[in-house]
């Protein structure tokens, strides 16, 4: 079973945010069963919790609600959606992110998603959504989706929705696939990198004063 964790800073109802990621979660769900693979979909909605994140921002200790938050994405792929306002992310799915452990993201499968009354915001999702989970290490994929009012009836943003879903069912499925071969080849790991007929080699055996060595400890080549 593979779950799916849609977090939207949208603050409107009905959200215009929430409305795009569950376009594109909806996408992910259908390409998943058409790869045999049973998902689920939860949701972290941002702006019910914005007391609790500024809390945590100053004491560092979420509350309960906050922290099942955390739990949620912590157990999922993710797909991370934020309004745009005057040519940046909102401080409230910033702040939520600031809370977040610098570890909790590592090579997890997300969907960057982003909302605003303009075109001229189309940029903001890449050059900061995606700088910042690269900065938290997630795998974020390579197609993100931006609605600016007149983008809804477009078929263009259908397509960009169908791409991203794609993405995202493609790495989950990889990964499952990834799990049962790591799995299988559990006693094939390898030391220092080590072919597979020398797997094991020790300390004594590595060049430590090899240039790539030399470089690796923050030394120079030369």
């Amino acid at each position: 079973m593979r779950h799916l964790v849609i977090v939207s800073a949208g603050t409107s109802q009905p959200s215009t945010t929430r409305m795009l990621a569950d376009r594109i979660a909806a996408g992910s769900l259908e390409r998943l069963r058409e790869m045999e693979v049973t998902a689920t979909i939860g949701a972290v909605e941002v702006a019910p919790l914005a007391v609790d994140v500024a809390r945590a921002s100053v004491t560092g200790v979420p509350s309960a609600e906050l922290q099942a938050a955390i739990e949620q994405i912590a157990a999922a792929a993710v797909i991370a959606a934020a309004p745009v306002y005057k040519a940046g992310i909102s401080g409230l799915f910033k702040s939520f992110v600031d809370v977040l452990d610098n570890d909790l993201l590592i090579a997890k499968p997300v969907v960057l998603a982003a909302t605003a009354g303009s075109s001229r915001h189309a940029l903001v999702v890449d050059e900061q959504m995606r700088s910042l989970f690269a900065y938290m290490r997630a795998l974020t994929l390579p197609t993100s989706v931006f609605a600016a009012p007149e983008d809804w009836g477009a078929a263009e943003l259908g397509e960009r929705v169908r791409r991203a879903a794609t993405e995202l069912a493609v790495v989950i499925q990889g990964q499952i696939e990834q799990g049962m071969a790591e799995r299988a080849s559990s006693g094939y790991r390898h030391a220092f990198a080590g072919n597979a007929t020398r797997a094991e080699r020790s300390a004594a055996e590595v060049d430590f004063d090899s240039p790539l060595m030399r470089l690796a400890a923050g030394g120079r080549t030369n």
